[in-house]
């Protein structure tokens, strides 16, 4: 393999080649007109042929000059875009989200963490729906719009659909929930103080509210949905958050409903800067995650 002229040289040879003048080319690299012009020289010399026509008024690029140019700057900027993506994969991306989020979330994201052991996430949970990017340093977050209307900016993952759930025992036996009116002889577990997605499917199902004898309140959604795992009562949650407890057959449903809230998930991404290469394939790859899950 013949030996390759020194970087520094080619590096000279592309700044030259923008500028086609040896003063503005020496004040972009911070050496002397003399210094450039004598690295192009040894370059020449090495490539045996010219690379610029020296004339009166500045420089041209020779035929095999312009052969060469295109190729070398591209090769440059290869390297930069190297070595920038490099040092971005070694700082972890910053995603914040909601704890409803966090057992739809961090399944997925133990996933990414196999697939791409070199792309490290650190994720921020809060019992906040939303994100100021002026005053949290996150790269990107997840949030949760409650209010139907036009959709927000952003990557929409899903929207949000309410459905009963509880432990497969609590379908069979003498207890077993065959109807609405099964439900007076079980716990109702809210995922928050209010009684909002309870009463909303009820109402869509045409359930009696005001039958409602037993509840439990929980501060998150994780923990109703443990609970009702243990078979100690019946939750309501978000179909598309509990997805994989569903697959793996820790809950179950026992009615078919599920009503749509108007409210969605939305993945933005910080305004302060471009979102960095690896963000963008995380992102991707989190949409493409939801949209399967919703056929």
């Amino acid at each position: 393999m013949k030996r390759l002229p020194p970087l520094p040289a080619l590096h000279t040879f592309v700044i030259t080649a923008q500028c086609c003048n040896f003063t503005r080319a020496a004040e972009q690299l911070c050496i002397t007109q003399g210094a450039v012009s004598r690295q192009i020289a040894g370059l020449e010399d090495q490539l045996g042929y010219l690379l610029f026509h020296r004339q009166a008024r500045g420089l041209s690029l020779t035929e095999q000059g312009q052969a060469l140019y295109p190729r070398i700057e591209q090769a440059f900027d290869l390297i930069g875009e190297a070595i920038e993506y490099a040092s971005i994969r070694r700082t972890p991306l910053q995603i914040k989200a909601p704890t409803c989020m966090l057992r739809w979330l961090l399944p997925k994201l133990l996933q990414w963490k196999k697939l791409h052991p070199d792309m490290p996430v650190e994720l921020t949970s809060s019992v906040q729906h939303g994100v100021d990017f002026r005053r949290e340093a996150f790269d990107a977050a997840v949030v949760y719009s409650p209010q139907p209307g036009p959709r927000r900016e952003g990557q929409h993952l899903f929207d949000e659909q309410l459905t009963p759930v509880c432990a497969p025992d609590l379908l069979e036996g003498s207890q077993a929930i065959n109807s609405l009116k099964d439900l007076e002889r079980h716990t109702l577990l809210h995922p928050s103080r209010d009684q909002q997605d309870w009463t909303h499917w009820l109402n869509a199902a045409g359930g009696d509210v005001s039958l409602i004898r037993q509840s439990q309140y929980f501060d998150t959604l994780d923990l109703a949905m443990t609970v009702a795992a243990q078979g100690n009562g019946v939750a309501i949650g978000d179909w598309a958050l509990i997805g994989d407890d569903l697959k793996a057959g820790r809950l179950v449903m026992p009615f078919d409903l599920k009503i749509r809230t108007g409210g969605a998930y939305y993945m933005l991404c910080s305004p302060r800067n471009e979102p960095s290469p690896p963000l963008r394939e995380l992102m991707a790859w989190l949409l493409k995650q939801a949209q399967e899950q919703a056929s």
